[in-house]
């Protein structure tokens, strides 16, 4: 009888850590659900810092999640398992970003952050930097890229 309660017991503890390890939190400021496991794959929707999604599954890198009422892929870097508060008093505060974590996330590399970079290292030509900020390329174009050199992306049948 002794041994049926641990097995109850060991199986509930499993399955509260399993449902809590599903929940994730988006840690870019935006990333993209698409429908396929690639980072060519069509968005379906866009998620912010801080919002709440559930991992489904996983191929590789890739999470297919649920958020709101959209599923989709995204890639595991854009995802963490720390729960970010963005309120204050909000209950699940033990396990959210720390006050120091949050300013690091909202400072990014703005211009006043750039500007002192580009001061430390005036030896470095950043002319191909600034050109390179500029430029965009659709997935379109990325795709017919790849192609045109024979090159696959990760989880993509090109």
């Amino acid at each position: 009888m002794k041994t049926k309660w641990i097995m109850a017991a060991t199986l509930l503890v499993g399955l509260a850590v399993s449902a809590q390890a599903a929940r994730m939190s988006v840690q870019v400021r935006e990333g993209h659900l698409r429908d396929r496991p690639s980072f060519l794959g069509t968005v379906v929707t866009a998620v912010e810092y801080g919002d709440r999604v559930e991992v489904k599954r996983h191929q590789g890198p890739w999470r297919y999640v649920a958020f709101a009422d959209r599923e989709g892929w995204i890639h595991e870097s854009a995802l963490t398992r720390q729960r970010i508060v963005m309120e204050a008093g909000e209950v699940d505060v033990a396990g959210a970003a720390t006050q120091e974590e949050m300013a690091l996330a909202g400072k990014g590399f703005s211009a006043e952050v750039e500007q002192e970079f580009r001061a430390q290292h005036a030896e470095i030509d950043f002319s191909w930097v600034d050109r390179m900020e500029q430029m965009a390329v659709t997935a379109d174009r990325l795709a017919a890229f790849l192609r045109e050199g024979g090159l696959k992306a990760e989880g993509d049948n090109l």
